[in-house]
């Protein structure tokens, strides 16, 4: 069987076997198919909706955010039609937002990968203003056997809409890393969907660190066996800031794995985070291996988060699924153990959290970026336990 026949027959599989679920919406590209959401639904009900800024309305707008890209060989960007965009594939859009980022971007920006890459592909996206909504249609297509690592960095200010779709060849290797940097005003919800080719491997880190309001989405599907994705994430929420990430692992197709570890800190009054995470292993996914997890680390009072995982199993022919959550304060005994090495209270709370975050952190394998993020969260760190080396910190 060749490559295309087999690519062919998941295709046609995941057409034939649509399970339906309150935790995942029949996916599409009309819009009406999407009711515009009364927040009671299973989907939408951690989101507050009033602070979408009309999103949900649907309005277009010619309005866009600023683009700067550092491209090595072998990837390029181009702009694409929305009926291009949608004949490359992928998953469609599961929620109103996704569908309506699609209808009103007026086209798409495809990002072919082909090849190995000998640097990443870096794309910075900066808005100016929350005023006009911003709406983004962005394909990401890997040819068979690539290898590369693609950076998104968002920051500034914006009211934006997106969908990002990743086609993934068999046997290539992607790592994709999405930075959330935005001005403290800025909203942002986006869907993205993630189909693997056969042996493909993804890794797909997301940083959530600014922003009013960031609402992620994340959807994997398997356009093959072997296929193996890691959704890893960070967020860190301060007052009043709302970070809600929710992922959606679809198993459709057998000796598939999936790992899913998110991690992240709240401080301030009001500071919000919601993680929502669902594996769903189908039936024709046997042998398959899974597991999905979310640490939370409440450092104020004030602060709330709701962290759900969900495992639907059809099949019993599995070779591992679980999942766990945990919400605590400080571990006292880790804080124990480093004042009785003589070491400050306030430096013991600060290592058990760059702890707490490096694990992740530290896979990125961008060292540039990777030293951002231990000074964002080393910035962030600094109202609750004062600055490094700081008098009576």
């Amino acid at each position: 069987m060749t490559t295309i026949e087999h690519t062919d027959q998941m295709a046609a599989a995941l057409e034939l076997d649509h399970v339906q679920s309150h935790l995942h919406p029949e996916p599409s590209y009309d819009v009406e198919a999407h009711p515009k959401p009364t927040g009671l639904e299973e989907i939408w009900r951690f989101t507050p909706l009033k602070r979408l800024r009309g999103l949900l309305d649907g309005d277009p707008s010619d309005a866009h955010l600023e683009w700067k890209d550092e491209l090595p060989a072998g990837a390029t960007l181009t702009t694409i039609t929305t009926d291009e965009a949608k004949a490359i594939g992928g998953i469609a859009p599961l929620d109103r937002l996704s569908a309506l980022a699609v209808q009103n971007a007026g086209g798409a920006t495809l990002l072919s990968i082909d090849g190995e890459l000998d640097a990443p592909a870096r794309i910075t996206l900066s808005g100016t203003s929350t005023e006009r909504t911003v709406w983004g249609h962005i394909v990401v297509k890997v040819a068979p056997f690539s290898k590369a690592t693609i950076t998104f960095d968002h920051v500034g200010s914006a009211t934006y809409a997106s969908t990002v779709t990743y086609v993934v060849g068999d046997g290539a290797q992607l790592d994709v890393i999405n930075l959330a940097d935005w001005d403290d005003d800025a909203v942002h919800a986006v869907q993205n969907g993630i189909s693997v080719g056969r042996d493909a491997a993804v890794r797909f880190f997301e940083f959530t660190l600014g922003g009013d309001l960031v609402r992620s989405s994340t959807n994997v599907d398997y356009r093959g066996t072997g296929g193996s994705v890691d959704l890893l994430g960070v967020y860190f929420a301060d007052a009043g800031q709302h970070l809600e990430h929710r992922q959606f692992v679809d198993h459709t197709a057998p000796k598939t794995r999936s790992n899913v570890e998110y991690k992240g800190a709240l401080q301030g009054q009001d500071a919000h985070t919601v993680w929502i995470g669902n594996v769903l292993i189908r039936k024709i996914a046997e042998g398959i291996e899974t597991f999905e997890q979310n640490d939370n680390l409440v450092l104020t009072d004030g602060a709330r988060a709701d962290s759900v995982p969900n495992l639907e199993i059809e099949t019993g022919d599995i070779a591992g699924a679980g999942h766990a959550s945990t919400t605590g304060r400080f571990d006292d005994q880790h804080l124990f153990y480093l004042q009785s090495r003589g070491i400050d209270p306030s430096e013991a709370k600060r290592l058990v959290i760059h702890g707490f975050f490096n694990d992740i952190i530290r896979r990125v394998g961008v060292q540039d970026l990777q030293d951002r993020l231990l000074a964002a969260i080393e910035e962030e760190l600094s109202t609750v336990v004062g600055t490094p080396g700081a008098v009576g910190a």
